[in-house]
């Protein structure tokens, strides 16, 4: 199993194109019992405010495979994270913080796993992927669902764009 290390990092364990995308059985064989889930433009683009059939199709094989899942949000809107939880069949920590660690340290600790078999799935390099590199746990990178973003988010991609220059997402 791939050691991570707990450090101010913008990389990556995994760069794919969409959750869907993400190889089930690679995870299972990588040792992940627990899969935390950025929710806006990750699993629910923020364009629809619904998830993909294709999202929860991929959500019902990552539960037959045994592993576990959480929602891990920024958004401050309680009911909508909440209630994407519901229909994405997962448990839900809103109020994130990322980069911050500690609500996906809470989403372990809710869980019952620990670093080495969580994995955190997110579109934002210096929010998803940072803090899942300060938790200790492995980060895949997926490209955004929509290209509508918070004001504040459409700055980041920028910055985002040039921190990805040459690298390659499975899948596309």
């Amino acid at each position: 199993m791939p050691r991570v290390s707990r450090r101010l990092s913008a990389r990556a364990w995994r760069y794919v194109a969409s959750v869907e995308a993400i190889d089930v059985q690679g995870l299972v064989d990588a040792g992940v019992r627990l899969v935390l889930l950025d929710r806006d433009n990750t699993v629910v683009p923020r364009d629809t405010k619904r998830p993909p059939a294709s999202a929860l199709a991929w959500l019902d094989e990552v539960r037959a495979a045994g592993i576990k899942t959480c929602v891990v949000s920024n958004n401050f809107h309680t009911g909508q994270v909440q209630s994407s939880a519901r229909e994405l069949g997962c448990a839900a920590v809103d109020h994130a913080m990322k980069p911050a660690p500690f609500a996906l340290e809470r989403a372990m600790r809710l869980e019952g796993e620990g670093r080495e078999a969580t994995v955190m799935v997110g579109d934002q390099v210096f929010t998803d992927v940072v803090a899942a590199n300060l938790a200790g746990v492995r980060a895949i990178l997926v490209r955004p669902q929509s290209r509508r973003d918070l004001w504040y988010t459409q700055i980041f991609r920028i910055f985002e764009h040039l921190a990805l220059l040459g690298v390659t997402f499975e899948g596309e």
